[in-house]
This record gives C-alpha cells, sequence and structure tokens, in this order.
C-alpha cells in the first residue's frame, strides 16, 4: 500500500466531502456562500462536492423561501441534507421486554416500539418477538426493510466483537449465542451488537444525564449488576469486552449471593424478579424493618461494586440506571459512602433516559457505524479499535 500524504486527492476529496456533509446536516438549509463561509474551502471546492453529494442521494436543493421568492431575480441555492437517505435502528433485548428505535440518518427518532417477553422464553422465542416488534415499528412509520443502513443491538452479557455473546446468564440460551449472525439474517444492512450497560452509558453521554461529561460511569442496577464506562469520551469495553462485569466482585470476599441480598424472608429473589425488587423497596420506605435491612444490604453491595470502578477510572459522573423503582433512594446513600471510599468522589445522579437508556444507546451504535462511512475522517465514541 502506498503511503497517504496530505496531497492525496482521494483523502483529501474524503475530506472536503466530510467537512461540507457536517455542514450541511448541522445547519438550516445552507446557501453555497453559507457553506463556503462555514467551511473555509474555496467556493469551487464546495460546488463540486455538493453536486457529488446530491448524485449519491445525501443531499437536495431546497425550495427557495417565501420571502426570497418575491424578491427580483433568481434566489441562491439552498441545499438540505437527506435525513431520509437512510434509516437506523436500535433495539434492546432485556429479560422482560424487547424495544426497538428507528431514526433518519440525524439521529431523530421517528418511530418506537416495545413488546414484553418471558424472562423464562427461549432465545428463539425472544428472537422471533425481537422480529415482530422491528416490523411492526417499521409498517407504522412507511419504512422498507431496504432502507435500514445499520442496526445497533443492546443485550445482557459479554458480546465479543461479531457479535457473539460469549457469557450471558441473564437470558436463556444466550451464552454462546451468535447473536450478531442471526439478526443479519433478518437484515440486508450491519448489525453492531453491545453489552446492555455499554450501549445505555453510550446513550447518557449523547442525550441523557453526562451529556456534558466524557469520563463517566453507568451502573444498570440488578441484585447483579453491570456497568459501562467511557474514558476521555470513548467507550472502554476491556480487551475481551469484559470491562465493567461488576456483579461478578462479591466472588472476591465470598460474601451474601445476590439473590439473597433483598430477601426479606430464608428464601432467595430470583435476580430477574424486578416486581419482587420493587415491593422490597416499597416496603423500606414505609418502614418495615426486614425490608430496610435488605435495601440496606443492597446499598453496601452497590456501593462496593462501583467504589471498586471508580477507583480504577477515577470517573467525572456516575449515573445509576436499570430499575424503574426504588433507585431514586440509592442516590444519596451511595453519594456518601463513595465520599468515604473514593479518594475523589464523583457525582452521581439518576439516569434520565430510564427504560429507554438501552434502546438509545443501541441506536448511537448504528448512528456511528454510518457516520464512519459518511465521516471516515472522524473517529467515533463507539468505534472498535
Amino acid at each position: 500500500m502506498g503511503r497517504l500524504t496530505g496531497g492525496d486527492p482521494s483523502l483529501l476529496r474524503r475530506i472536503n466531502s466530510a467537512v461540507v456533509l457536517h455542514a450541511l446536516r448541522g445547519a438550516d438549509a445552507p446557501t453555497l456562500t453559507d457553506l463556503t463561509r462555514i467551511t473555509g474551502l474555496s467556493r469551487p471546492t464546495v460546488e463540486g462536492v455538493v453536486e457529488g453529494l446530491m448524485e449519491g442521494g445525501l443531499v437536495v436543493e431546497s425550495a427557495p423561501e417565501e420571502g426570497e421568492a418575491r424578491r427580483q431575480g433568481r434566489p441562491a441555492r439552498r441545499f438540505r441534507f437527506r435525513a431520509e437517505a437512510g434509516h437506523l435502528l436500535g433495539i434492546e433485548i432485556g429479560p422482560h421486554r424487547v424495544a426497538a428505535l428507528l431514526s433518519g440518518l440525524d439521529g431523530r427518532i421517528i418511530g418506537a416500539g416495545s413488546r414484553e417477553v418471558s424472562e423464562t422464553a427461549s432465545e428463539d422465542e425472544r428472537l422471533d418477538r425481537v422480529r415482530t416488534v422491528v416490523a411492526d415499528v417499521l409498517r407504522r412509520a412507511g419504512v422498507a426493510r431496504s432502507n435500514l443502513r445499520a442496526v445497533g443491538v443492546g443485550t445482557p452479557g459479554i458480546v465479543e466483537a461479531d457479535g457473539t455473546v460469549r457469557l450471558g446468564t441473564a437470558l436463556p440460551g444466550w451464552t454462546g449465542l451468535a447473536l450478531g449472525e442471526r439478526l443479519r439474517r433478518s437484515f440486508r444492512c450491519p448489525v453492531i451488537v453491545e453489552n446492555d450497560a455499554n450501549a445505555a452509558a453510550v446513550a447518557e453521554h449523547w442525550k441523557g444525564a453526562a451529556t456534558d461529561s466524557d469520563d463517566i460511569v453507568f451502573v444498570l442496577a440488578g441484585l447483579s449488576p453491570g456497568a459501562g464506562s467511557l474514558i476521555g469520551g470513548r467507550l472502554h469495553r476491556g480487551f475481551g469486552g469484559a470491562a465493567g462485569e461488576i456483579g461478578a466482585l462479591h466472588l472476591l470476599g465470598r460474601g451474601v449471593t445476590p439473590e439473597h441480598l433483598l430477601s426479606t424472608t430464608d428464601e432467595p429473589l430470583h435476580p430477574l424478579d424486578e416486581q419482587a425488587v420493587a415491593e422490597v423497596f416499597a416496603l423500606a420506605r414505609k418502614g418495615d424493618a426486614r425490608a430496610g435491612a435488605a435495601v440496606e444490604r443492597f446499598i453496601q453491595r452497590l456501593v462496593h461494586d462501583v467504589a471498586a470502578l471508580v477507583l480504577a477510572i477515577d470517573p467525572e459522573l456516575v449515573v445509576v440506571g436499570g430499575w424503574a423503582a426504588g433507585l431514586d433512594g440509592v442516590l444519596q446513600p451511595l453519594r456518601e459512602e463513595l465520599a468515604r471510599f473514593c479518594l475523589r468522589p464523583p457525582r452521581v445522579v439518576l439516569s434520565l433516559l430510564g427504560e429507554a437508556a438501552v434502546g438509545t444507546g443501541a441506536l448511537r451504535l448504528a448512528l456511528d457505524h454510518v457516520e464512519e462511512q459518511l465521516f471516515a475522517v472522524d473517529a467515533t465514541v463507539t468505534a472498535r479499535r
């Protein structure tokens, strides 16, 4: 291969195209003069790039504004980025539900849907439910499956680069499942599979509680919690995709199993029984002594798990999400305990995206993949290296 230099015409064209496309996507029907001013490129260069983007279907000429049309003379040509030139899907596959978000190439959501699924459902049943939700979302939005440019997927488990779930104990039949390969049979576009906590971390950085922070930890709270981290604005997966598996930390101390943490009886809770978990939190708020003790055990374990990650990464912000009920009561104790254990305590906040965090992050995965093609000179948050 030849060495790329600053004078390489192909590289220069790609850079110019990326710069102009960025400007078009961020502006409201700019003229060639506007684009020349925004990009700093010469007018002939901008005009050539715009014509090429129009031929590729990514840019279209806009109708002149009403005031311009009334003036004498020919109005300046205006252009816009065609977000409808392609579409993206973000899919969440969880223990209790599957969900899908649909957007154009600008990442703006234009369709959504979800369905409940049993925690005991087989992998085939769960994937059939995914296909049903996707088909329904596409139908209601009037988008052809062939118009999809990329699909992102968030799921529990340790996920390899090809989308295989190396270890996934939360869903039946998930360990060893070639999830990416199975889903690619349903789509004619790339499918990117990611751990659910990692996807949620990306989502909070994109549209949630961490938009102003580049060093964050997202905690997907549960009896066996997981976490996703961004370091310097980039997703940190670790060598084998297992970074953030803080739910295994209790094994180091051989303490009580997660299933017994929130139990108010001698019988352990099922780790995926969110309703039973919510009931324990509700009883604790009402003053029930046994429930209060169970919640205290849960908080202490959560603090232990999160503190280990905070000490290793030193994030600016910890975002807590996961359960729909009870998490607000965890924030203050978590802040206080982290202040005791950590050399520099991070800010601790509740997720702004709630149950939509994983699906939103999966959509961002798809958008990043497309942007790598459109803006190849840029690095994305979620790109695998």
